[in-house]
Formats: C-alpha cells, structure tokens, sequence
C-alpha cells in the first residue's frame, strides 16, 4: 500500500472516529479518539478467530507502513510543540519559571532513576530480565509528561488554579527535551557508543538544553524579523511553517534539543511577534491555522496510537509488568514533584494540592512510545514497548478522572 493511500486510510478513519466520539461517546477528543482506536483495534485482531484473517492483516499492513516513530519525533512533535507554545502567555510563564523549570529538568532525572531502578528489580518477577542500562532508559523515556496529552486534557479541565495550570502546561513543553536528551544519553551507553560518565551526561545536557534554547530565541527572532516587514497573513503563516520545519531540521543538524527550540521560537512569536508584529488580522488567522494544525495532528497522532496495538508483540508477562509499572512510574512523578516543591519552596510556593493534581495530570502520550519504538530490534524492545504502551493508555483513565479529582480536593 502506497504512503498516499496509508495516509488517506489514515484521515478517513480519524474523520470517522471523531465524528462517532462528537455524536455518541462524548468523551474529551484525544482521550476519547484513543480509546475508540484501540477498541477498534482490538476489534479487528478478533476478526482472526472468527477466519477474516484479511482483514485485520489488510489493517496491520496499512499501520506498519508509517513509521510511527519517525512521524512523531521528527514530523508531527515540531508542529504541536510550536502551536502548544504560541498560546503560553509569557509573563504567567516567568511567574512560574522556577518550578516549571526545576519540573523540566531536575524532577525528569529523578523519576528515571527512581523507574530505572524500580524497572530493574521489578522486571524479573514477570519472567524476563531487562539490562540495567536498558531499565535507565525505559525511565528516561516514560518520565517526561507529554506535552501533546496534557495540553489537551488542559483544553477540556475546569482547573481554577491557573498557576497549577501553567506548571502543567510549561512543564509538558520543556521536559520533552530533558527527557528525550536522556534517553539519547542512555541510548548511547545501551549501544555501546558511549561511555557513562557525569561529565558525559552534563556536557550532553547543556549542549542540547542551553544549545537549543538559544537556537530556538535566534531562529525566532530572525523569523519576527521577516514577519514584522510584512503584511500579508498568508506569508506571514507561510513564515511560521518554514520556521517550524526547518528550524527543528536545522537544530538535529546542530546536534541542539529540537524540541527546546521550536518551543523557545513558539513562546518568543506567540508573545513578542504577535505584540510587535502582527496586525489584528494576521493573529486571527494565524490563531486559526494553528489551531486547526492543533487539532487535526492531535486527532490522527492519537487514533494512531490506538492503532499501534495491531501491531505488538503482546506477551502475558509484558502486559503485567506494564499494569506493575503503572503504580511505579505514578510514584516516582509524585516524589520527583514533591521534590520540586521542596526545592522551589524557597522562592515560590506551590499552591495547596498541587503536587497531587501534577502527579495525576502528568499524563504519557506518543512520544513516549514513540521513543520506545526507536529501540533496536530484540527482547528488550518487545517488552519495553508492551509496557510503554500499557503506561500510555492507562493515561486515558487519568485524563477522564482528572475533573473527579479536582472535585474530591475542591479545587
């Protein structure tokens, strides 16, 4: 099946599922596009037993031909990250800079020692061993929130308490960076490239962190730029595409944090540009395109996901090591953000119940199990990505009892 065609199936069955969840099942539209994905799926892997074998093979072929984790990593996260933080008011951002970045990065590592660890001995209860090495990464992998989840659970909370909210959202945007340049670090050392080392992991961090950071500020600054001399929407839109696809190609060139980047460049035209550069016009459209780019990736990113289950190799033991690393990944976000909490006190506070409400609202999406696709061919990869996979859903279950939760503490 040609990529045309697997993107066309691709569309029609995200069309479909979101109109069946608009009409009938009314849940909030990630959530409930992933879940709908996934019965789907499900129901068409129990077409086997009843001899249509064709049909979900029809199915597994179309799936296997996208490169889930090429799409997410290096295609569709750009674009989300970018319209994520084009709508982040910056000056709520800076008055929470402290936790959010104490949230992006210290709290990140944490939580992947705390899982490396835990992973390690956990494992084996459930007939297979995983490499230490290898435990280390599925916590830097499943550690970060992700930014494209939690920003839509946001759109859909009643959450009063808008500092709790910002550190939410500006978290999500950020440690996508820490987490990914993790899990390259431990990447490195799985494979035998690299040496382990605290000079090794900090050198890496700070080229990558500060590196795309400062690239992100250059690159949206020359965009503003461009933008400011021009009054035209359809450039002007035309600008913020080229700034986002090859900003985020130019920084894997660079060897800088591509997500840090596109979210630096998001925050800097969402605020400075949009202030000092657009017309009244140019920011409705430019709002509208954005948010329908917001949308529609979000929607095909998460029936995706659901998708995903015709295609793993599922095992009993993986399945329950993936519902014992729930309780576990869920306790080392709740101590690396009290951690957090600790560590910012001095300066800023957090509000009463928000280290709860930023335990369960920490929610893992795609690019989580897209990172765990990257992993060479083998054991370790077949079990990382069925417990990756089991931790990504049970995000829906997070996502629905989030406004519960917020009732229960009268929040």
């Amino acid at each position: 099946m040609g990529l045309f065609n697997v993107l066309a199936l691709l569309l029609v069955v995200t069309a479909v599922l979101s109109y069946v969840n608009y009409a009938y099942i009314k849940l909030p539209k990630t959530l409930g596009l992933m879940l709908i994905s996934l019965v789907f799926s499900m129901s068409l892997a129990a077409l086997d037993l009843l001899g249509l074998e064709f049909i979900p093979e029809m199915a597994r072929n179309a799936v296997g031909a996208i490169d889930f984790s090429e799409a997410i990593l290096k295609i569709v996260l750009c674009f989300l990250l970018f319209a994520g933080a084009l709508h982040i008011n910056l000056n709520a951002f800076f008055e929470q800079r402290w936790a959010i970045g104490v949230l992006s990065t210290v709290s990140v590592c944490i939580s992947a020692a705390i899982i490396g660890v835990g992973a390690y001995f956990l494992f084996p209860l459930f007939g297979f061993e995983i490499p230490f090495v290898a435990c280390f990464l599925f916590g830097a992998l499943i550690s970060p929130t992700d930014p494209i989840a939690v920003l839509a659970l946001l759109k859909h909370s009643k959450m009063p308490d808008d500092s709790i909210r910002m550190k939410i959202a500006g978290e999500s945007l950020l440690n996508d960076g820490a987490g990914i340049v993790l899990f390259l670090v431990f990447f490195g050392v799985f494979m035998g490239t690299a040496t382990f080392s605290v000079d090794y992991v900090l050198t890496t961090l700070l080229r990558e962190s500060f590196g795309g950071i400062i690239y992100g500020l250059a690159i949206g600054w020359i965009a503003f730029q461009f933008i400011k001399r021009v009054d035209n929407y359809h450039i002007e839109i035309l600008m913020s595409l080229a700034l986002v696809a090859g900003g985020y190609a130019l920084a894997n060139l660079l060897h800088v944090s591509g997500p840090l980047a596109i979210v630096t460049a998001g925050l800097f035209i969402g605020n400075h540009g949009r202030n000092f550069g657009m017309s009244d016009e140019t920011r409705a459209h430019l709002d509208l395109f954005w948010e329908v780019i917001d949308d529609m990736l979000n929607a095909a990113l998460f029936v995706l996901v659901g998708l995903q289950a015709l295609l793993l190799n599922v095992k009993l033991g993986y399945i329950l090591a993936g519902l014992s690393a729930i309780p576990l990944v869920l306790s080392a976000r709740f101590l690396s953000v009290w951690a957090a909490s600790v560590l910012t006190g001095v300066v800023k506070k957090f509000s009463e119940h928000a280290v709860l409400i930023l335990t369960w609202g920490g929610l893992r999406g795609g690019v989580s199990f897209a990172l765990a696709l990257a992993l060479p061919h083998g054991e370790v990869r077949d079990a990382l990505i069925i417990i990756t996979y089991v931790v990504v859903i049970f995000s829906i279950v997070q996502g629905l009892s989030m406004g519960t939760l917020l009732k229960f503490l009268r929040v």
